[in-house]
């Protein structure tokens, strides 16, 4: 089972005379990286609300936006008649440069953030409960899209390493036939070269034992297939959390092996295979960095 680091949840709840709504998006991050927007008068509960935010969610590029939309009675407003000077005075110099009409001014001030606030805004002790729980509901829908998100990486994942296994196999294939093939090359050359009656063949022999085992591949034949199936059977684990830089560890193993083939290869249809090994191996890589 895996759970991709992409995903989207959303929560919307009354909460005494308050309605919120709850955004949440998440992509890929290798730690935990909150984008917080929240009414101001939330601001005594934002450390709260980053805490259930990080242990909800793990790691990851974390987008949340709290909107409230009041319901009930009216609430007496203040006018923070600082903040409205401080941007006057540069609207109304500006519109006098640009001869523009500064009646209008006014009504664009009010709308600037936090010239009008609610007076006394909070939440109570209940209202903080139901709100934290609310932002759970969020959290819970979130972790639940990147369950289905992860399903689909799993099945991409196990294409990847499938096809590695299929040019793994014609590797296994093609590797003993090196040994002919190079006995004939050698004995080719030194009857061109020397003559057919004036080389050693036991001499021959032994050279072509070492060059052989220079280049035999079988251990890391047996290596990477113990690393593909290390990879299926961590994808597989029941736990969804913290699979992805295990997965990266993997992946990073079956490259060396992958790479050590191909230098020893000194086959084209072996490096071909190698070529197409390499290929679904940066695949897997993009696609790991989205798992948890």
């Amino acid at each position: 089972m895996l759970k991709s680091m992409t995903g989207f949840g959303r929560a919307e709840h009354s909460v005494g005379d308050k309605t919120f709504l709850i955004d949440i998006k998440s992509l890929n991050g290798k730690q935990f990286d909150l984008q917080l927007k929240m009414p101001a008068f939330l601001k005594p509960f934002e450390f709260d609300i980053r805490r259930l935010l990080s242990e909800g969610l793990g790691r990851g590029t974390v987008d949340c936006s709290i909107n409230l939309k009041e319901t009930g009675n009216a609430k007496p407003v203040t006018i923070n008649t600082g903040l409205a000077k401080t941007y006057y005075y540069p609207l109304a110099e500006l519109a006098k440069e640009l001869n523009l009409d500064a009646s209008t001014i006014l009504s664009t001030l009010v709308k600037l953030p936090e010239v009008i606030t609610p007076t006394s805004e909070t939440l109570t002790e209940t209202e903080w409960a139901q709100f934290e729980q609310m932002m759970q509901t969020a959290i819970a829908n979130l972790n639940e899209h990147r369950l289905d998100e992860g399903r689909s990486l799993k099945a991409d994942l196990e294409l990847r390493i499938e096809n590695i296994r299929k040019q793994q196999a014609v590797v296994t294939e093609l590797a003993p036939l090196r040994q002919t093939k190079i006995r004939e090359n050698l004995t080719r050359l030194l009857e061109e070269k020397v003559g057919k009656d004036a080389y050693d063949d036991n001499r021959l022999e032994q050279e072509l034992i070492y060059y052989i085992e220079k280049i035999d591949i079988s251990e890391e034949q047996v290596r990477l297939n113990n690393h593909c199936d290390y990879f299926i059977t961590v994808m597989n684990e029941d736990n969804a959390e913290s699979k992805g830089k295990k997965l990266s560890f993997i992946l990073q193993e079956i490259g060396r092996e992958i790479n050590t083939t191909g230098s020893k290869a000194y086959d084209s249809q072996i490096q071909k295979a190698v070529v197409l090994m390499k290929d679904e191996l940066e695949k897997a890589k993009e696609q790991v960095l989205n798992v948890m």
